[in-house]
């Protein structure tokens, strides 16, 4: 049966992780030698994809992201065309939307944003074109797949932004059904960033995407950690990451999020 867009997009399957209540960020705390206070992967701008639906609800996020310790957030909202119907113009409209009414009142925060991009026919095209996609930092580009096969235009699309001076960054590798160690360092040798999801540490998407998260950590092939986050759900849960050895390890490695 041929998979549509639409329908990989609709089975991502999320588990539901229990953290225990205990669990707290500021309990017994570990010396960390370079905290993550950026992250690049979330979904809070209000009502514009699956992430937060109200400027309410992401006041309450990003709440909970501050006291996690995070100090930038560069918001990634889905251009995915089948599904959300986002482009960068909308992207940006949304922004300019909510960040004065953000500034107000959260003042403190640094708080940008950018896009995850489905690489879709859409994309492709956008690509081709040189049309300007939406990036962070250094022209970071966070762009994801389907979550079932490895697209057939994949190295293509990788080697198309890379003339560009794009610097293509792998949302979440660890969750892709089609991913190996193998397809994952071939991918680092085009170039490709990879950016591993926090909550896929402690299980949450289910353990053959832990088990792999775990093994890319070790490997050092871990360049950006992101808390893709959606909801207050995802800020509870990432109260329970910072317990794991491998979240500990990922500290270690040279992140990009530090620089960001």
């Amino acid at each position: 049966m041929a998979i549509t867009r639409k329908t990989a997009f609709a089975r991502r399957g999320r588990r539901n992780y229990s953290a225990p209540s205990v669990f707290s960020f500021f309990s017994k705390p570990r010396q960390l030698s370079t905290p993550l206070v950026a992250d690049m992967h979330s979904h809070l701008l209000p009502g514009i994809d699956d992430g937060v639906k109200t400027p309410e609800e992401a006041f309450e996020v990003i709440d909970q992201l501050q006291e996690l310790g995070y100090r930038k957030l560069i918001t990634t909202p889905h251009i995915m065309t089948d599904y959300f119907g986002n482009t960068a113009e909308s992207v940006r409209a949304a922004y300019q939307a909510f960040q004065p009414r953000l500034a107000a009142h959260r003042p403190s925060l640094q708080f940008e944003f950018a896009a995850e991009y489905y690489l879709d026919d859409t994309v492709i095209a956008l690509a081709a074109e040189r049309k300007p996609l939406l990036t962070f930092g250094d022209k970071y580009l966070l762009f994801e797949t389907n979550m079932i096969s490895e697209p057939l235009q994949l190295k293509e699309f990788i080697f198309s932004v890379t003339l560009q001076g794009y610097k293509p960054v792998l949302a979440h590798p660890e969750r892709y059904q089609y991913m190996t160690l193998e397809k994952a360092e071939d991918l680092r040798n085009r170039g490709v960033r990879l950016q591993l999801n926090l909550l896929s540490l402690i299980g949450h998407y289910g353990p053959p995407v832990q088990r792999l998260a775990e093994k890319l950590v070790g490997r050092g092939w871990v360049d950006m950690l992101g808390t893709d986050c959606h909801n207050l759900e995802h800020t509870r849960l990432l109260r329970a990451v910072v317990r794991t050895t491998a979240y500990r390890k990922a500290l270690d490695l040279p992140l990009i999020n530090h620089t960001l």
